[in-house]
């Protein structure tokens, strides 16, 4: 990606409209022959070609037109790859991207930049952690919502950018220009100790090597000497199947379904944990959102009904589809909804397209049609799509005042200006005197809270302070495992973890 933000493929194309009071009369009896759609089709393109006002781009008509057309009334999920997007996908599917080597934080108007990774091209421009990103390819941030500079930046990844820049108390601007290279993404991101013997891994999304490199994580932080592992799938949109189940593997015993498949023209398969797999024994937390889906679900679907994990946070997304790819004439490709996933209590992972639209065929028909789902040891459990987890537990929210200090950047610009003079190691802690030169600096920019109100912040300001200090000087990877520490869905895995709820089995 052009940037990474500390905070798929999709195209929408209008289908041809193709008018059948226009065709001729055909003979052939539509129920007896199989073509007769696809000569009727040919037939509406060849008029189309030699009739229309104006020429026909054919590679726009089926491209952009016809076989979206033809796809969209499916499911939300099968999709159709120009030669363009085929080759992002496989790009996705090689772990790598175009993007620069800079870890920004967004706020409206404003990109403050926490991190620069080594030998890429923001490193050799000169870019350096607490610098103020003013403009990209000549458009000013300042005049930009966070979405439409998100937007910004993603649609600048495929080429070479110009940047402005302004580095921490330089009186001028900057013009840097950089070259997007490709770059490994890796998706096993943060690795740490929660607290003694407590593992904290959060897998970004689910690739060829994503089983092996949870492993290794956990092996490099004690393996079966751990207490507990908090295994965090949030925003994780799933990938390749294998990878869940290397991962499922990875803690339940032998010969335990981790999932079903089957579809209209695709034979049921099940798969299991292998005979001869050695599981780890420890505790194990499962965090999920709305953005966790696919293989995220898998994976958490397998531990909840084997009573092997405990689940926390929000419902998850709920897709649950078997999407086979296939390569296509042209360098394009083809994303089809072939089967779907049911967890090993029979769930399925799918939720309904209620209200989308979509006519629904056999294989996407909605299958828990019963309510009686149960754990191995006999625990109920939600279906109707999705993971619903055993403890439900909101993000966290900020106040008025956290609200004001985290949109006007505050954390950001007073760390960048404070660790000019500072010396910061891995166990330095807010001192008093940097809680109240923050206070005075904020005075000076007209943000003045009420000492009641600042003493109720007081825990959440030095947390947040103590990430973005990190974040400049020791790398966000760092600064993350200090927001991990206020995060409340981690502080309920982290619980779980230490605490196993008793519905909790051994592997």
């Amino acid at each position: 990606m052009l940037f990474a933000y500390k905070f798929s493929l999709t195209r929408t194309a209008a289908a041809l409209l193709l008018s059948v009071l226009a065709l001729p009369a055909f003979a052939a009896d539509p129920a007896a022959d199989d073509t007769f759609g696809m000569r009727r089709f040919v037939d509406a393109l060849v008029i189309m070609k030699d009739n229309n006002a104006d020429p026909v781009d054919m590679d726009q008509a089926f491209y952009e037109g016809a076989v979206p057309g033809l796809l969209r009334h499916l499911d939300p999920h099968s999709s159709f790859f120009d030669p363009g997007q085929f080759e992002q996908l496989n790009q996705m599917q090689r772990s790598t991207s175009k993007g620069f080597g800079t870890v920004v934080s967004i706020l409206p108007g404003r990109v403050m930049v926490l991190q620069t990774l080594p030998n890429t091209p923001s490193s050799r421009a000169g870019m350096m952690p607490g610098d103020e990103i003013r403009a990209v390819n000549n458009y000013r941030l300042d005049r930009l919502e966070p979405d439409q500079i998100i937007e910004l930046l993603t649609e600048s990844r495929q080429k070479p950018a110009l940047l402005v820049v302004r580095h921490p108390g330089a009186l001028r601007l900057d013009e840097l220009r950089l070259v997007p290279e490709q770059m490994q993404a890796p998706s096993v991101d943060r690795v740490f100790m929660l607290e003694s013997g407590i593992a904290y891994i959060r897998v970004a999304a689910f690739e060829e090597s994503t089983g092996r490199d949870i492993q290794a994580a956990i092996e490099k932080l004690g393996g079966q000497n751990l207490k507990g592992l908090v295994l965090d799938l949030r925003n994780n949109p799933g990938g390749l199947v294998t990878s869940a189940l290397e991962t499922a593997r990875l803690f339940l015993k032998p010969g335990k379904v981790i999932l079903t498949a089957h579809g209209r023209n695709v034979p049921e398969t099940t798969e299991r944990v292998p005979m001869d797999n050695v599981p780890y024994t420890f505790p194990v937390s499962v965090i999920v959102n709305g953005k966790t889906a696919s293989a995220s679900e898998i994976v958490s679907g397998a531990l909840q009904d084997h009573d092997r994990g405990t689940i926390v946070g929000e419902p998850s997304f709920g897709k649950g589809l078997v999407q086979s790819v296939y390569p296509l004439a042209e360098k394009t490709g083809l994303a089809l909804t072939t089967a779907l996933y049911y967890t090993a209590s029979g769930r399925s992972i799918q939720k309904p397209f209620h209200g989308e639209g979509f006519e629904l065929g056999e294989t996407a028909a909605h299958p828990n049609d019963h309510a009686d789902f149960k754990t191995d040891n006999g625990r109920p459990i939600q279906g109707g799509g999705g993971i619903t987890p055993d403890f439900m537990v909101e993000p966290a929210g900020l106040t008025q005042f956290q609200s004001v200090l985290e949109g006007s950047g505050s954390f950001t610009a007073f760390a960048a200006e404070y660790i000019r003079d500072q010396k910061i190691t891995g166990d330095w802690q807010v001192p008093q005197a940097a809680m109240d030169q923050f206070q005075l600096w904020l005075g000076e920019r007209h943000i003045q809270p009420g000492l009641r109100e600042w003493l109720e912040n007081k825990d959440f300001i030095e947390s947040r302070l103590k990430e973005d200090i990190f974040d400049l000087t020791l790398g966000v990877a760092k600064g993350d495992e200090v927001q991990a520490q206020r995060d409340p869905q981690v502080r309920q895995a982290l619980d779980s973890a230490l605490n196993p709820p008793a519905f909790l089995a051994g592997p």
